[in-house]
């Protein structure tokens, strides 16, 4: 038998503090994208639920004691979540593979132990003191003498926050979202993906557990119902979702109204530039992870690989060799290497690309159909494109798949044309022996960051992360992260 949720996770929602069903009572089956086979029932939340839930967001905020609580007095209540959230992580780990796809091999590296390592340096940042003091100015007064003015600066937090999460990372971007803004004095509700529910009602027990007053934090797994009314509920201050740059769009034109404060943090199309100088190991190990890490389900992966042409059709032929020996299978199996994508319908959305590809004339160096010996699970071969139109769809839509593909430059400006030849500007990278040279080409990307040679090797919890142009705006991560989450507030002093 596979693995199956706790029971206490299933037909339920978590408002006000406790664990309730909906009122209509309609359940989701939430499926193990790797065996097709269901792991639990979702509770469904819609209007009713999401309304009840904000209510509680919005009574804790407006009369709780949160908001005015001591940093160090919230740090020592999510402590005790993160403590509650460690002794789970085994069975965590489990539902990551489970829910998610994510790969037995690394789901406990990639998908716990960093956002884990995120939220110890949160509570760290947590304890900082919320007020500023400006330096003081002298200027006359009325009768010829002189006033003494000064201010401070104090950081509040924005008030009910709305946190809406998608279904590749999502134990990882749950916290993203929450822990800063809990932190920041905020109350929370969060919408998880409706195919991975149960990574976000466990930080429901975990809050339970660490005695998070009631309201502070929720959980509404829902649809696009209970999304819509999340977003336009007057009661809601701010947004902070992670999707696709179509549904940003419309998350943003829907908070317009009430002038809510958004963060985006949506697509990418991400290039690694390979230069002439470049290690071709290190590339070619950091082009095959840029569209086959998660099976290409990740929003800041290098999906477009530009190559020197000096290195390019042997870069090619041997990124390809690679593709086809990534071994694709079930995700509890400790040799697999890449995992299936979430459901049958984001694997037809692969196949129609690959089709479209196809038709235009690209180039298929590797991949392009099913696994022939998986016949469950929803899974699709690593496949790489040459031959490729700049302009096409494989290359400037984000397919969010394991397609990857490979186009040649003749020098680095014409590099740096082609990295900012795309309507995303989330991540990107450079691998060349010349790092100054590199940095100087980093520098004239439009993207909200890059990795050069690889980058820091994990992902720095001080680091902003967040994109420009169709990739949304705001930050996450570090104090920048924290900070999102606040509003600021002078308060005038004048003496003598």
């Amino acid at each position: 038998m596979g693995f199956r949720v706790p029971a206490e996770l299933e037909r339920t929602l978590f408002i006000g503090g406790e664990f309730v069903s909906s009122a209509s009572g309609a359940v989701d089956a939430i499926l193990d994208p790797s065996t097709e086979e269901p792991i639990g029932e979702s509770c469904r939340g819609g209007r009713v639920e999401v309304e009840a839930a904000v209510a509680a967001a919005r009574n804790a905020f407006d009369s709780g004691e949160w908001a005015h609580m001591t940093p160090a007095g919230r740090v020592a209540a999510l402590t005790r979540m993160y403590d509650s959230l460690t002794r789970r992580a085994d069975s965590i780990c489990a539902l990551i593979v489970a829910e998610a796809g994510a790969v037995a091999s690394n789901a406990r590296a990639r998908q716990f132990d960093i956002p884990m390592k995120h939220f110890r340096r949160f509570l760290e940042l947590g304890l900082r003191d919320p007020v500023r003091a400006l330096p003081p100015e002298l200027s006359p007064d009325s009768k010829g003498g002189t006033v003494v003015g000064t201010a401070f600066v104090v950081r509040e937090p924005v008030g009910v926050v709305a946190a809406i999460t998608p279904y590749n990372y999502p134990y990882f971007l749950n916290l993203a979202k929450v822990v800063p803004a809990l932190i920041a004095g905020n109350t929370v509700v969060l919408k998880p993906s409706p195919y991975t529910p149960f990574q976000a009602l466990v930080l429901g027990e975990a809050a339970r557990e660490a005695g998070l007053p009631p309201g502070v934090f929720n959980v509404v797994p829902g649809d696009r119902e209970a999304g819509n009314t999340l977003v336009t509920d007057p009661r809601v201050d701010m947004v902070s979702f992670t999707g696709s740059d179509e549904v940003g769009a419309r998350i943003a034109a829907q908070c317009a109204p009430t002038l809510k404060r958004v963060i985006l943090e949506l697509g990418g199309k991400s290039a690694l530039i390979v230069r002439a100088d470049a290690n071709k190991n290190m590339a070619l190990a950091q082009a095959l992870r840029g569209f086959t890490s998660h099976a290409g389900q990740g929003c800041a992966m290098n999906t477009r690989t530009l190559v020197h042409r000096s290195l390019y059709e042997p870069f090619v032929e041997a990124l390809a060799a690679m593709a086809t020996k990534v071994r694709v299978g079930a995700t509890a199996d400790a040799g697999t290497e890449m995992g299936p994508l979430i459901r049958a319908v984001a694997r037809e959305r692969v196949e129609s690309y690959v089709e479209s590809a196809l038709a235009s004339g690209a180039r298929l160096r590797a991949g392009g159909r099913r696994p022939a010996h998986l016949s469950r699970g929803f899974f699709y071969e690593p496949t790489l494109f040459d031959c490729v139109d700049p302009d096409s769809p494989i290359v400037q839509d984000e397919i969010f798949g394991p397609v990857g593909v490979v186009l040649p430059f003749a020098d680095d400006d014409e590099a740096v044309a082609l990295a900012n030849r795309s309507r995303y500007g989330l991540r990107g990278g450079i691998v060349s022996a010349d790092v100054g040279a590199a940095y100087r080409m980093a520098q004239r990307i439009r993207t909200g960051g890059l990795t050069l040679n690889g980058g820091a090797g994990t992902q720095l919890s001080d680091g902003p992360f967040g994109g420009i142009k169709r990739s949304g705006y705001g930050r996450e991560l570090g104090l920048d992260g924290i900070d999102e989450f606040t509003n600021q507030k002078l308060i005038e002093i004048q003496a003598g």
